[in-house]
């Protein structure tokens, strides 16, 4: 049985409240698609009667489960290269300046999904920066699935996954056949970690950053929640870091947080200091 418009809005505001996400009425399909495999597992017959579950609030975990499953977790190994080629031509030789010093570098991917923008990082760090091999260097990937993290971790693809994006080359050197999957190489692996984060709630403890990487999600953000999210990754972000959004975003709302560079064909954003 197919759901009504009044369920559906449930389901929008239930995904919102949970996740921050904003779910156009015109996507309302999607809703039938990603929950009804949920609503299965959860003993419905339908999916009116798991709404009407999750109207009860029985089990409870369920909510989560619908944020979840309606995150967006689109994603590819080196998924626009522009920004990665600015990464490599201008922002990575800055902070080696910045930091020759301390040597410790730390870099968040911060919607990484199933880790492929974070291993690619990595790629791209140990195929051009050889010299950082010696730092105290840590790629930190958060999202807001449990289930996209624990993918993360594994650090395994299917032919797929690795076939969008990942040039054959760099296939063969940093990852492992096994059957019909590739599994990240332990060099690579050793430079990331992954955690779940709702980026619209208080954040876990996380240490200073260096480079923040939010692409591809403020798009799902009210204003209001992009206007405290940049503000949390204010916070977050070091003195001397970057700010590096998807091509077709902008820190609009926070011209007094950050200002913009540009360079390689790219716009990327530097803290604006606090005097």
């Amino acid at each position: 049985m197919a759901c009504s418009d009044t369920d559906y809005a449930y389901l929008r505001e239930l995904v919102l409240e949970q996740s921050a996400n904003l779910i156009d009425p015109s996507r309302n399909a999607l809703f039938d698609t990603r929950l009804t495999p949920i609503a299965r597992l959860s003993g419905a017959d339908n999916l009116e009667d798991f709404v009407n579950m999750l109207k009860a609030g029985r089990p409870a975990h369920l909510h989560r489960a619908v944020a979840e499953a309606m995150t967006i977790n689109e994603t590819s190994f080196f998924r626009d290269m522009r920004p990665f080629e600015m990464l490599r031509q201008i922002v990575i030789p800055r902070l080696i300046e910045r930091r020759a010093e301390t040597r410790r570098l730390r870099i968040w991917s911060a919607a990484s999904s199933t880790g492929q923008e974070a291993y690619s990082l990595a790629m791209m760090i140990s195929e051009h920066f050889p010299e950082l091999a010696s730092w105290d260097l840590k790629i930190v990937g958060t999202d807001i699935s449990r289930q996209v993290v624990d993918y993360a971790q594994k650090g395994r693809y299917r032919r797929l996954e690795v076939n969008r994006g990942l040039p054959a080359r760099m296939l063969l050197k940093y990852m492992t056949r096994h059957g019909e999957e590739w599994e990240v190489s332990p060099q690579i692996r050793s430079m990331c970690e992954f955690h779940y984060a709702n980026l619209c709630a208080p954040l876990p403890l996380l240490p200073t950053f260096d480079l923040v990487l939010l692409r591809n999600v403020l798009l799902y953000f009210s204003q209001q929640d992009r206007r405290a999210l940049f503000g949390e990754i204010y916070r977050k972000l070091s003195p001397a870091g970057y700010l590096v959004l998807g091509n077709a975003e902008q820190a609009e709302d926070s011209t007094n947080l950050f200002e913009v560079e540009f360079g390689a064909d790219c716009y990327f954003y530097s803290p604006v200091s606090a005097s």
